[in-house]
C-alpha cells in the first residue's frame, strides 16, 4: 500500500488515512486481533460484507448533499475500487460494494480530494446526520435547518466524546412540522421553531431524544419544546457524555440510548444530563446562518435539442415528482431510483446532461432517490428528457410505488431473506395492477432483510421484514407483515404493528389482499392508517391468515426471491456496531493511546478533548485490570464502581478518596487548562500503575 503523507493538504485527514493504512498492515501481520481491527475499520466506514474477503464502504454525505463534482468523484471511485454501482441509503449515504480492504486507504484519499469522508460512517459513533431533503427550498420551513445540521456534523466528527460509545447514535433534522426526516425515530430529532422574544424573532428547535427502530422500536420523547439554536450542540454533547458513561456495552441488543432511558427512567436520565453540564466543552455554539453559502440557481448553459418519447408519462412525472420551491419561479424535481441503485456511467451521463439547468446541490433522499434543485419551469421538459434517456424518469416518487428496501441477503451479514427481489415484484404489482396508485403518497411500503429495520419497515403503512418458517422439517423464507406505521407530525409518529408472518413467495398476494380490501371497504377520503385503525389489527390478521397456511406450501415457496436454489438461513455476525474487546493487553494499549491523544490535545489548547481522552484512559485501564481478574463490566460507570470494589477496597490500589471520585472529577469541573493538566497527570499515573500491576501479575510465581 502506498503512503499518503504528502498528498493531502488537510493534516488531520492525512493522519486518519495514514492510521488506517498502518492498522491494516498490523492486522495483516497478526499484531491486531480481528475483533479489535473490526472496530477500527467500522469507525472508518469499512464494513464487512456477507461475501468473505471484500468490504462495503459507506460514504458519508451530511444531510445527503453532493455537489456535481462530488457525485462524479464517487462514480469514479466506484469504477476504480468497486462495482461501478452507487447504492443510495435511507441514511442519505452512498455505499459501494466488493472493495478490497488493502485499497481502502487509497480509496479514502481519492474521495477526500473533493472533501468527501468515510470517517464515522459506521461503528459506535455519531452516524451520518440526516435531514429533510427539501431543507433550504421547502415552502413550509420556518428557516433553513441546513447550517445547523452541518455545524452538528462538523462538531462531532472526530470528537473524542463520540468515538467509542456503546452503540451508534443517529441524528435527524426535519425542515418543518411535517417531520419528513422522521425526528421521532432517532436518538436525537430536531424540528425547527421560531419564537418572538423581546420583539425579535428567535430560532430554535423542538428536541426529541431516545427514539429508534430495530427489533424493538421506541418513539422519541420530547425534552424541549423550544431550545434556542446556539444551545443545541452543547445539549447533544451533554447527553452523549451520559450515554457514553452509563450506556450498555456488553449486550449490544440493549445498548442503544433508548434502552438506557427505558432502564433508568426519563427523570434519572435528565438528572444525569444536568449533572454533566458543567463539564461540557462549550455552553453555546452560535451558528451564523446568515453567512451560510446559499445554493444558487445554475448559470444556464447551452441546452441541446431533445425530445420526450412519452408525453403522457411526462405529465404524470410532473404531478408526482415536481414541486415549486419557496424561491418563486424555481422548481425541485425528484428522481425515483429503484432500490437506490444507480450506475456510475449513467450518473456521469446525467451530471453532464443536467449541469446547465440544475443547481450544484443534489440531495440523496431518505427514501433512496435524488432531488434536483432550482429548475426553471421552461427547463422541466428537458430535465425529464435527460432522465428518460438515462432510464430514470419513472413517476410516482415517494408514492406507494416507490418502495424502500435495504440490500438484505444480497450483501448484508444479517440478512435473513431477500428484500430487493420482493421489492421489485411488489413495485410491478402496483404498476401493472394498480396503476392509479402512483399518485397515492399516503401509503408507504418499506422492506428490510431482517428485523433491524435498515429499510424502515417499522414506520411503514405496509412493512415487511425478512424472517423464516419451518414446514415439513424444512426451512422456507418468510416475511413478517407490519401495518399502520408512519408520520403524524411535529415529532409524533406511529410504530407499525406486527400482524402476521407469511412465506416470502406470498408477499405479492399480501399486497393485493390489502389494497383490494382498502379499495372496497375504505370510506371516501379515508387514509390507509385511518382505515387500519377503524378495522383493527385482528381484522387484518384474519384477512391475511389464509396466506400463512403452510398446508398449501409448494416447492417454489422454498426458493427465495431472486434465487434459484432452496432457501437456507446463513446469518453472519452483524457489524452495525463495534465489538467488545476482552483482551487485557489490547485494552492497556488502548489506555496508552488515549494518554497520547490527551497529551496532544492539551498541548494544542483543546482542553476539553484532552480531559475526555484522559477519562477514557482511566476507564480502559480499569477494564483491563478487571478482566485480568475475570470481572467484566457492561457500562463505564459499572467498570468504575467494580474497580473500587475489587482493587481499592482490597488494598491493591489506593487513592486520596477512591477511584470513582478521582475519575468523575470530569463532570465536576469546568474544562480549564489547570484542571486538564492536573487530570491528565492523574490519568498518566494510573496508567503507569496499571501497567506495573499487570506486569507483576504476569510474572511467574517463584518456587
Amino acid at each position: 500500500m502506498q503512503s499518503f503523507r504528502t498528498e493531502l493538504e488537510n493534516p488531520i485527514v492525512q493522519q486518519d488515512i495514514i492510521d488506517l493504512e498502518k492498522k491494516i498492515r498490523l492486522f495483516r501481520e497478526g499484531a491486531i486481533t480481528d475483533e479489535k481491527f473490526r472496530s477500527l475499520r467500522l469507525a472508518r466506514g469499512v464494513y464487512g460484507q456477507r461475501q468473505p474477503g471484500v468490504q462495503m464502504v459507506r460514504i458519508k454525505l451530511p444531510y445527503g448533499k453532493m455537489t456535481l463534482q462530488q457525485w462524479k468523484r464517487i462514480t469514479e471511485v466506484s469504477d476504480e475500487y468497486a462495482t461501478s454501482n452507487l447504492h443510495l441509503t435511507t441514511r442519505q449515504d452512498v455505499q459501494i460494494h466488493y472493495v478490497s480492504l488493502d485499497r481502502t486507504p487509497e480509496l479514502w484519499h481519492t474521495l477526500e480530494q473533493d472533501e468527501i469522508t468515510i470517517r464515522e460512517a459506521c461503528g459506535n459513533t455519531v452516524r451520518n446526520i440526516t435531514a429533510s431533503d427539501r431543507a433550504g427550498i421547502d415552502p413550509e420551513e420556518p428557516f433553513d435547518i441546513t447550517p445547523y445540521a452541518d455545524a452538528t456534523f462538523r462538531y462531532f466528527l472526530r470528537n473524542p466524546v463520540s468515538q467509542e460509545m456503546g452503540r451508534k447514535i443517529k441524528i435527524a433534522f426535519s425542515s418543518s412540522e411535517k417531520d419528513t426526516a422522521w425526528a421521532f425515530m432517532h436518538d436525537f430529532g430536531m424540528i425547527p421553531k421560531v419564537k418572538i422574544i423581546d420583539g425579535k424573532e428567535v430560532r430554535g428547535f423542538k428536541v426529541l431524544v431516545g427514539g429508534g427502530l430495530g427489533a424493538q422500536p421506541f418513539l422519541a420523547k420530547p425534552v424541549y419544546e423550544f431550545l434556542e439554536t446556539d444551545l443545541l450542540i452543547p445539549y447533544i454533547e451533554n447527553v452523549l457524555r451520559v450515554f457514553d458513561r452509563h450506556g450498555e456495552r456488553t449486550s449490544r441488543n440493549k445498548a442503544r440510548m433508548k434502552f438506557l432511558i427505558q432502564k433508568i427512567g426519563m427523570e434519572e436520565f435528565e438528572r444525569l444530563v444536568k449533572e454533566e453540564y458543567k463539564a461540557v466543552k462549550v455552553k453555546s455554539v452560535p451558528v451564523d446562518a446568515d453567512a451560510w453559502p446559499q445554493t444558487t440557481p445554475p448559470v444556464i448553459g447551452e441546452i441541446p435539442a431533445y425530445e420526450i418519447k412519452n408525453p403522457a408519462k411526462y405529465e404524470a412525472w410532473k404531478k408526482t415528482n415536481v414541486f415549486e420551491q419557496k424561491q418563486k419561479g424555481y422548481y425541485g424535481a425528484y428522481v425515483k431510483i429503484t432500490l437506490g441503485n444507480i450506475g456510475s456511467a449513467v450518473s456521469r451521463q446525467l451530471i453532464e446532461a443536467l449541469r446547465p439547468v440544475i443547481a450544484d446541490d443534489v440531495r440523496v433522499t431518505a427514501n433512496q432517490g435524488l432531488l434536483l434543485k432550482f429548475i426553471l419551469p421552461e427547463h422541466l421538459p428537458y430535465v425529464y428528457s435527460a432522465l428518460e434517456a438515462a432510464g430514470f424518469a419513472e413517476p410516482g416518487f415517494d408514492s406507494i410505488a416507490d418502495i424502500t428496501a435495504c440490500p438484505g441477503t444480497d450483501t448484508c451479514n444479517l440478512g435473513i431473506s431477500n428484500s430487493t427481489g420482493i421489492a421489485k415484484v411488489l413495485e410491478s404489482v402496483i404498476v401493472d395492477e394498480f396503476p392509479d396508485l402512483i399518485y397515492n403518497k399516503d401509503i408507504k411500503i418499506k422492506i428490510s432483510g431482517c428485523m433491524n429495520s435498515c429499510g424502515q419497515h417499522g414506520i411503514a403503512s405496509i412493512g415487511f421484514h425478512g424472517s423464516s418458517m419451518k414446514s415439513g422439517g424444512k426451512v422456507l423464507p418468510a416475511l413478517q407483515v407490519l401495518l399502520g406505521g408512519g408520520i403524524v407530525g411535529d415529532g409524533v409518529g406511529r410504530v407499525a404493528d406486527k400482524v402476521i408472518k407469511v412465506p416470502s413467495r406470498r408477499g405479492p398476494d399480501v399486497l393485493r389482499s390489502l389494497l383490494h380490501d382498502y379499495e372496497i371497504n375504505g370510506a371516501e377520503n379515508e387514509l390507509f392508517n385511518e382505515y387500519y385503525d377503524r378495522q383493527g389489527e385482528k381484522y387484518f390478521y384474519e384477512l391475511l391468515k389464509p396466506l400463512a397456511d403452510l398446508t398449501t406450501i409448494t416447492p417454489a415457496d422454498y426458493i427465495d426471491w431472486g434465487q434459484v436454489e432452496d432457501y437456507a438461513t446463513a446469518i453472519g455476525v452483524g457489524e452495525c456496531a463495534g465489538v467488545i474487546i476482552d483482551l487485557v493487553a489490547t485494552l492497556l494499549l488502548e489506555a496508552e493511546e488515549k494518554i497520547e491523544f490527551a497529551n496532544i490535545a492539551i498541548s494544542k489548547g483543546a482542553y476539553a478533548d484532552g480531559i475526555y481522552h484522559a477519562y477514557s484512559s482511566f476507564v480502559q485501564g480499569a477494564k483491563a485490570l478487571l478482566l485480568g481478574e475475570a470481572v467484566s463490566g457492561n457500562t463505564q460507570i459499572g467498570i468504575i464502581n467494580d474497580f473500587d470494589k475489587h482493587f481499592v477496597a482490597t488494598g491493591k490500589f489506593s487513592f486520596e478518596t477512591d477511584f470513582k471520585t478521582q475519575v468523575l472529577q470530569i463532570n465536576g469541573n469546568e474544562p480549564t487548562e489547570s484542571f486538564a493538566k492536573t487530570y491528565f497527570q492523574q490519568a498518566l499515573s494510573f496508567y503507569n500503575a496499571a501497567q506495573a500491576y499487570r506486569q507483576k501479575s504476569a510474572e511467574p510465581a517463584q518456587a
